[in-house]
């Protein structure tokens, strides 16, 4: 997908771009695979904001996503098409028996393609098999962690993982991020990178489209009082007065590590994404 850069006619559209669409397909999305996604605004159950900046935006039908890919066969894809709910874009497939389930598309998926499911399935953009099957060096997404659970691993638009090297049931992969980790071997995978690879590029322009998105705005802390925020208080434009940026509850805001202690599957990860 190319990107659109518009003509500075107001100050709001100076510098704006957007994704051009004109390669999807111009239908409605499938009925019978479409969920209703209500909004929470950020609370929990208590009603309590737990998730701050979050609210409003435009309603959305959430698209059922076929992440297993566990039925065997042929499908033709009839549709690319925009999902509201994630970064990469979606194609329709249709198999031989006429069921229809939707899918990450890849770069490079076209209307009218055939993919395969299934351990037999060639080394083919869009084709899903298990890792067990695939030759080392091919870039892979939509990758599973255990096996039957369905794709957890590389899902965003432009993001690809390649897989180095078979061994001892496991296989072993190259993140997106740099990390090096084993994946069981049994665990499945489809064949090639995620398209929409220039949402990344995307420039907003102004604040209007991140409220289209459910986004609120975000007030810095060094502009708020003392008792509101650590970075508060002090005359003019003031130090935030520690030693590095906290949280407005007063843990570190950058660097501090949150993942868990003793993770289950930190057995698993060879190298992590810092390197280390």
């Amino acid at each position: 997908m190319a990107i659109i850069y518009y003509k500075p006619t107001t100050n709001a559209r100076r510098d704006m771009s957007g994704i051009d669409y004109s390669g999807l397909s111009r239908v409605k999305p499938e009925r019978s695979l479409l969920a209703s996604k209500s909004k929470h605004s950020g609370r929990n159950s208590y009603g309590r904001i737990t998730v701050r900046h979050r609210g409003g935006g435009n309603r959305r039908k959430y698209r059922i996503i076929d992440f297993k890919r566990v039925k065997e066969g042929a499908a033709k894809v009839l549709t690319l098409e925009y999902d509201p709910n994630r970064s990469a874009h979606i194609a329709l497939v249709q198999y031989e028996d006429g069921v229809k389930s939707y899918i990450i598309a890849p770069e490079g998926l076209k209307v009218g393609d055939t993919i395969v499911s299934g351990a037999e399935a060639d080394i083919k953009v869009g084709n899903s098999l298990p890792l067990e099957n695939i030759p080392t060096g091919t870039f892979i997404h939509n990758i599973e962690l255990y096996p039957g659970r369905g794709a957890q691993l590389v899902r965003a638009a432009g993001s690809g993982a390649q897989l180095m090297a078979k061994e001892n049931g496991y296989a072993l992969l190259r993140l997106p991020s740099g990390e090096l980790r084993n994946v069981p071997i049994k665990c499945r995978a489809t064949i090639g990178m995620v398209g929409n690879g220039d949402h990344e590029n995307i420039k907003l322009g102004k604040a209007g489209r991140t409220r289209h998105m459910g986004v609120r705005p975000t007030v810095r802390g060094s502009v708020m009082n003392p008792n509101d925020h650590p970075h508060g208080g002090g005359e003019g434009k003031s130090p935030i007065g520690h030693p590095g940026p906290l949280t407005p509850w007063g843990k570190p805001a950058l660097g501090l590590k949150t993942r868990g202690r003793h993770h289950s599957s930190d057995k698993l990860i060879v190298r992590r994404r810092n390197g280390k």
